[in-house]
């Protein structure tokens, strides 16, 4: 079987002075693919001797976005080591069992989650991982990254990698419980960059700002490691910045972007939105959940291609692509599978089913991860019969089109009827009153699950239950609009910024309670 290339290796030989990485954290600094191999290369020697990383063992990084943990990512690439990125808004005791469960032979910490790493090694004892500080000043008997400047910039010493063997562990959103580690090998990683540069027409003249997490897969791999294999250009941020983000996308340097729904509805709500001009992207990409309507006709406003996407951590996560001449024509739509992917809509017994019905989507192809790390049960109940079964309900037209309905645990059913949250939270969103908004389903004796909508208004906007509902009686269907509309502050999130609905129904179970105030003007 071939051997994996050393990416920044092959990159540095064929385009070495093209920029690779614009560091923010460091004035704007460009680093070319030169450069930037020669300090992965440092890197790579600095975790084979002073924490002694062989093929196979896993690297944990606690940390926001830095140049610094891209070139941990692409060093391990270079010995055979694992990435395992975990989510840094998760507690210790949540971290602790990830960390327990991956056994990294280290952990890699940004100091301001010094505490975090100290707490969950302490809590691990002789299974602890050796503790490294990813800047000066380290604690008592911490390793530091910058000792990796002392080590050469020549490559070093590479084991024999095939396709199959794993390159990250990047772990699921975990709104239901513990995050699962997919893991990611080199051929799902060389797939989803291949897929993503022939059918989205990427090229080295492509660049990106890269503000999603990076223990995310869309941080990693929408457009991170496709950039990296067709030589494009990735601007790295520490995290999302509303401000940062509107300089960079009116800079005329970024083409292409990525992110989800909550960071597009907070641009829009921003002062900067009436006059920022965005007419030299190519394409702008929304994923992560669904995106309401009204997001997506914002920006065609402003002459953006501005489209959905889809995909998850088991597979790409890029999977579809909907072509520019029919963005407006299909709103909403996630498009076509990517070059080298199968989908199927299936019932609950798996069988196909026609144009226009709703179904549980399935994918197939090299892009897949290899499973879930050291959870067989939950790798056989995801992979039945070869396919990736998402969780994630569909449809597709006579064309072949796919558009998204939503989770399918998020998915109510009330009265008999299948009520889809994403199309009731795409009609609030229309509301010029309001800012966000979330549906989620809750039981009810007489129809079986009703939906609750949790709104946060715009500042400044006065807005009542009364003029939601009429608002809604408009545009949808009876038994789709929300039992209860709560008025709230703010919406949970996740660590990708996506909207946390098993939170949000928490919190809004305690302010139905009757000691709590409900719902009223705002």
């Amino acid at each position: 079987m071939w051997n994996v290339p050393d990416w920044l290796a092959q990159r540095a030989r064929l385009s070495p002075d093209r920029v690779a990485l614009i560091d923010t954290l460091n004035g704007d600094r460009p680093i070319t693919y030169r450069e930037w191999n020669v300090q992965a290369n440092r890197t790579a020697h600095f975790l084979q001797h002073a924490l002694g990383v062989r093929k196979g063992d896993r690297v944990a990084v606690l940390a926001k976005n830095s140049v610094a943990y891209l070139d941990i990512w692409f060093a391990l690439a270079k010995i055979g080591g694992v990435l395992q990125n975990l989510n840094w808004r998760l507690t210790p005791h949540e971290l602790r069992q990830l960390v327990a469960e991956g056994e990294p032979i280290a952990l890699v910490y940004d100091p301001e989650f010094a505490d975090k790493a100290m707490a969950v090694a302490e809590s691990l004892e002789d299974r602890a991982p050796r503790l490294v500080s990813m800047a000066e000043p380290a604690a008592e008997g911490h390793l530091s990254l910058v000792q990796r400047e002392a080590y050469p910039d020549t490559p070093p010493s590479r084991p024999h990698l095939t396709p199959e063997d794993p390159w990250v562990i990047c772990y699921t959103g975990g709104t239901t419980g513990l995050p699962k580690g997919a893991v990611l090998s080199y051929r799902a990683i060389m797939a989803n960059a291949v897929n993503t540069v022939i059918s989205w027409g990427l090229s080295c003249e492509d660049a990106t700002i890269l503000n999603a997490p990076l223990f995310h897969t869309g941080g990693l791999n929408v457009f991170t490691a496709p950039l990296v294999y067709i030589g494009g250009t990735s601007v790295v941020c520490r995290e999302f910045d509303v401000e940062q983000t509107f300089d960079w996308l009116e800079s005329g340097r970024v083409t292409v972007y990525f992110g989800v729904p909550t960071m597009f509805i907070m641009m829009q709500n921003h002062p900067r939105w009436e006059k920022a001009d965005f007419r030299h992207l190519r394409f702008i990409i929304s994923g992560g959940a669904p995106c309401p309507l009204p997001v997506f006709e914002r920006f065609w406003a402003k002459g953006v291609d501005f489209k959905t996407g889809y995909g998850l951590t088991e597979a790409g996560p890029n999977t579809f692509w909907l072509p520019a001449e029919q963005v407006r024509d299909k709103p909403g739509a996630v498009g076509y599978p990517l070059f080298h992917v199968e989908v199927r809509v299936v019932d609950e017994h798996d069988r196909d089913l026609p144009p226009g019905e709703v179904g549980e989507l399935l994918i197939r192809g090299p892009h897949l991860f290899s499973g879930y790390w050291r959870r067989p049960e939950a790798t056989a109940q995801a992979m039945r019969g070869g396919w990736l079964h998402t969780g994630d309900l569909a449809s597709y037209d006579e064309d072949g089109c796919f558009t998204i309905k939503g989770r399918r645990k998020d998915m109510f059913i009330s009265g008999g009827e299948n009520v889809y949250p994403a199309e009731i939270e795409s009609v609030l969103h229309g509301h010029p009153a309001v800012a966000e908004a979330a549906v989620v389903g809750v039981p009810h004796p007489k129809w079986g699950e009703v939906g609750w909508a949790a709104v946060v208004v715009r500042p400044g906007a006065r807005l009542s239950v009364q003029e939601l509902e009429a608002y809604c009686r408009e545009r949808l269907a009876g038994y789709k609009i929300p039992k209860r509309f709560f008025f709230v502050d703010h919406l949970p999130k996740t660590g990708a910024n996506k909207v946390d609905k098993r939170a949000l129904r928490e919190r809004l179970f305690q302010q139905a309670s009757p000691s709590s105030t409900t719902s009223g003007d705002a």
